[in-house]
């Protein structure tokens, strides 16, 4: 559920000036909202398949103390990408970087797939997030381009729909393949799926690319480039001295702050960080929302199976009742009416997401039954359909047509960058407490290791959610 930075470039998307009327799938959008759920399902499927299939993939590489990294790193590549993406979707339209990302994508999954240990396992990951990266932000950039501003919502309430399907398949294919096939086979089957987006919005895309041509003389910058290849170094050394955990790891740490810091001031809108009034504190809340809540679930699956002792398929069940819900909170942001409570909506959305990451962390008590971790994550997916929609609704409200495709992508590099830090995080936390330890057979737990580890890294990121609520009463303009 996912899910840009900050391109560089003045030629932003241009939005649709003359209204056709009707809605998504009306004749003259119909092509093209198929082709754009169509990728979004895919990357849904693929992440839902991940997340059921990690704990035996890591057991098996001998790489649980890497847990976190098959995450994290995925997002580190994707800050790259993402100022890539925007810049090149500025210059050249969304048709390439959108298909090139996909391609890159595939690659991904079949460098994970016949990884033979857990480096590898993880540098597939990060070409994964290379496509990743450079299609998300085409994805918006069409929004922006080819849908007018009344049917905005829509288009992202069909993003989280996108994820219904996978979220009630996915953990059920995926952990029947990781069972009876081998977790190999749940990356090198998901390529296959390229073929239907590829058919579906080839033609739809080029049509709205010949409709709105893109400005000419846009270059690309070189500067933002360079810091976005700072951050995505910066965060990968961060994480890289968080797993030593050593004296030598302050090293990387201090070089990866050094990278890190300066990068993110220079490619995020000024006043990101502290918060600043109107765009800069939505740009923000899209990372901290993002990043509690992923780097949550995360570790779901793993507790599920070390901790309870269920298999993998039960376990990516878990997770289903989030993807189903997010849909239901993402499609009531989309109702008649709703946009006057844009700020209420965002608020109670992180107050439900840290009720849901809280919740889960009960699980870890014996005598609570393990279905109320899929209660919890239910409540969560409506917190973030809520949170996530309308943060992207603002976004698109209070960008200028100019600004609208460097917006775009600020908004996914914060996306990415909640991600790769708190994450991160959480992977510094499982190791320090002991949970690099568990070790997995069977489906059941076996040396499980210390409980306390999941249960910081799940209070920890609902302290964030509940951060993330008090901040968003500054979306609003000064």
């Amino acid at each position: 559920m996912t899910t840009a930075s900050p391109t560089s470039v003045d030629s932003a998307p241009i939005p649709v000036e003359n209204d056709p009327g009707g809605g998504v799938l009306s004749g003259r959008y119909r092509a093209l909202t198929l082709g754009i759920v169509s990728v979004v399902l895919l990357l849904a499927f693929e992440a839902t398949a991940v997340n059921t299939a990690m704990p035996v993939a890591a057991r098996q590489l001998d790489g649980l103390g890497l847990y976190a990294f098959a995450f994290s790193g995925y997002f580190t590549t994707t800050l790259f990408a993402l100022v890539v993406s925007g810049q090149w979707c500025d210059r050249r339209g969304p048709l390439q970087p959108l298909f090139t990302g996909i391609a890159v994508f595939g690659a991904g999954l079949v460098v994970a797939g016949t990884a033979p240990g857990m480096w590898l396992f993880v540098a597939g990951r990060a070409v994964q997030g290379l496509g990743g990266g450079l299609v998300i932000v085409a994805l918006y950039v069409v929004v922006g381009r080819a849908y007018p501003e009344r049917l905005r919502p829509s288009v992202f309430a069909a993003f989280s729909s996108a994820w219904v399907l996978p979220s009630i398949v996915g953990p059920v294919v995926s952990g029947a393949v990781t069972q009876h096939l081998g977790w190999r086979w749940v990356f090198l089957a998901v390529p296959a799926l390229i073929l239907l987006p590829l058919a579906v919005m080839g033609p739809a895309l080029a049509r709205s690319e010949r409709e709105h041509p893109v400005p000419k003389g846009a270059e690309f910058d070189r500067r933002r480039t360079v810091l976005a290849a700072m951050a995505a170094l910066g965060a990968g050394l961060l994480q890289y001295a968080g797993q030593r955990l050593d004296p030598i790891g302050l090293l990387p740490a201090a070089a990866g702050a050094a990278l890190l810091l300066p990068a993110v001031l220079g490619l995020l809108p000024q006043g990101t960080l502290r918060a600043g009034r109107g765009l800069p504190t939505v740009i923000l809340l899209r990372g901290v929302a993002a990043g509690a809540f992923f780097a949550a679930e995360a570790f779901i699956p793993l507790m599920m199976v070390t901790q309870r002792g269920l298999s993998p398929t039960l376990a990516g069940l878990t997770l289903t009742s989030g993807g189903l819900s997010w849909a239901l909170g993402s499609w009531l942001q989309g109702r008649p009416g709703a946009e006057r409570h844009r700020e209420a909506m965002i608020r109670g959305g992180f107050v439900l997401t840290a009720v849901a990451i809280a919740g889960a962390a009960l699980v870890l008590v014996p005598a609570v039954p393990v279905w109320a971790a899929a209660v919890a994550w239910g409540v969560g997916g409506i917190g973030m359909g809520l949170t996530v929609a309308s943060v992207s609704v603002l976004m698109m409200k209070l960008s200028a047509p100019q600004d609208a495709g460097a917006n775009s992508a600020s908004l996914q590099m914060s996306d990415a960058l909640g991600n790769v830090l708190l994450v991160g995080l959480a992977g510094v936390l499982f190791s320090a407490l002991g949970g690099g330890s568990v070790a997995v057979a069977h489906g059941n737990a076996e040396g499980a290791g210390s409980p306390g580890a999941f249960a910081v890294i799940f209070l920890t990121m609902t302290g964030v959610a509940l951060l993330g609520a008090l901040v968003s009463g500054r979306v609003r303009r000064a």
